[in-house]
């Protein structure tokens, strides 16, 4: 509790110090100010998530993305590491340039979430660990992202053929067919998208969960909490 009261007062100035330590935690855990510097961070983190996916390197380069790679997708892929290992390669460009078009789609789901935190929400988020805020965000939207996202990242795949591409790569393949909902010799478009779909939600959370992290370090440290 007393990492998040020690926080309001930095992020407001020692003005907040005064009037924050004559409140309750309770209180404080659902006053205006506990709520805005919830979505100070969040909104922080979601920015950060953004730039990032705005930006094909960055994506690529980004190891919370590459961490958030669903195991159907990393087992389809150290396959073609074996068969054809430029594949993979041109798989992770195409989910990247995908991921450069579901910003604007991702970014006011997240922020219309951030903005409708509640006071239960708030005072889950202070009696947690770090990292909640970012999880009490997932679960509310989570699902949302995804099939919201789906439709596109289906679109861009398909734009440039990758899903055709892997098939012939992967001709004859019984594990990677029923993987991704396919006969046993083909890879269903649907399939691969979806899992693209939620390594790019996935990826963004792990981002955002980062940041919350960090910020709550950042503060914290130079006072050994």
């Amino acid at each position: 509790m007393k990492k998040y009261i020690i926080a309001i007062a930095i992020v407001f100035g020692t003005g907040a110090v005064v009037n924050s330590t004559l409140q309750s935690c309770s209180t404080l855990a659902t006053s205006d100010l506990g709520l805005a510097v919830i979505k100070r961070v969040l909104l922080g983190g979601i920015n950060k998530g953004m730039s990032i996916y705005g930006n094909r390197d960055a994506f690529l380069q980004n190891n919370l993305v590459d961490k958030a790679l669903p195991k159907e997708l990393r087992d389809i892929n150290n396959t073609l590491e074996k068969i054809a290992p430029s594949l993979v390669a041109k798989e992770r460009e195409y989910i990247a340039d995908a991921a450069v078009y579901t910003v604007n789609i991702s970014r006011p789901i997240l922020e219309n979430a951030v903005n409708s935190l509640n006071a239960q929400d708030v005072t889950r988020i202070i009696q947690g660990e770090k990292g909640t805020a970012t999880l009490i965000l997932k679960e509310k939207t989570s699902q949302q992202l995804v099939a919201a996202i789906a439709p596109k990242v289906e679109q861009e795949l398909n734009k440039y053929g990758i899903v055709k591409t892997i098939n012939t790569a992967l001709s004859g393949s019984n594990l990677l067919g029923s993987l991704l909902g396919g006969n046993k010799s083909n890879v269903n478009a649907g399939g691969l998208s979806m899992l693209a779909s939620e390594q790019i939600v996935n990826g963004l959370f792990n981002i955002i969960e980062d940041h919350e992290k960090q910020n709550s370090a950042s503060l914290l440290g130079p006072l050994g909490k």
